[in-house]
């Protein structure tokens, strides 16, 4: 539907002014970004193209040159969404990632830090390091790639905790697969880890794997 068929109390940008903005849609939000259309279609008509298409995680994965082409050749639309993708990356990092972020659950953990995996097409394995409070003081990588015992040592997994004196630590990794389910290795990892932590006092809280939507967490489980 073309902006100006549609009555003007219910464009986007006065229901942004009369509603808010949370009463938008993803459509009207990156209509109102693009301001205008181009070539025979509005900027919601493009927003819907595009979000039907590929969802806002999908349009990251695009080269400039085939957003441009999905923009009708449209190489400043183009550039608009991948500074709108990175802008909202670099918030999420701003905000969640100022480790004044307190961790109550595996929940919280895969809230904070889901957003880092959208793309990710390796296994990561993180360290982050409480405080008495489970206030996050310090996020250590690990490593990257499949999960092994033999390259994840509790040398490299404590070693930050102890030059923190972290109360506390919580494990996360991740399976590109989307399917957050433990295998062999995560299970084995994950015993050695929580005996290291009890040797040197520095208890393993819990190891959350985090999948596409949903997360496994060994507490819970355990629990």
């Amino acid at each position: 539907m073309k902006i100006k068929d549609i009555p003007k109390f219910n464009r986007p940008g006065f229901k942004l002014t009369r509603k808010g903005v949370n009463t938008l849609d993803d459509a009207e939000l990156l209509s109102i970004i693009f301001g205008v259309g181009g070539k025979g279609e509005s900027a919601l008509e493009l927003s819907n193209k595009l979000l039907k298409k590929y969802n806002f995680n999908k349009l990251e994965e695009l080269s400039i040159k085939d957003l441009a082409k999905e923009c009708k050749w449209n190489y400043n639309k183009a550039l608009q969404i991948l500074s709108l993708i990175e802008i909202c990356k670099r918030y999420n990092k701003f905000v969640n990632n100022g480790f004044t972020k307190n961790i109550k659950s595996a929940e919280d953990v895969f809230n904070i830090y889901s957003y880092k995996f959208i793309n990710e097409k390796k296994e990561n394995f993180i360290a982050l390091c409480l405080d008495s409070k489970n206030n996050i003081i310090k996020e250590e990588p690990v490593s990257i790639g499949i999960l092994d015992s033999s390259l994840v040592h509790p040398r490299e997994v404590f070693k930050p905790a102890i030059k923190e004196s972290a109360y506390a630590i919580i494990l996360i990794h991740n399976h590109p697969s989307g399917d957050p389910t433990p295998s062999k290795q995560d299970i084995e990892v994950t015993r050695n880890l929580m005996k290291s932590g009890e040797t040197l006092n520095i208890p393993v809280l819990d190891h959350v794997i985090i999948g596409k939507n949903s997360y496994f967490s060994f507490k819970e489980r355990a629990d």
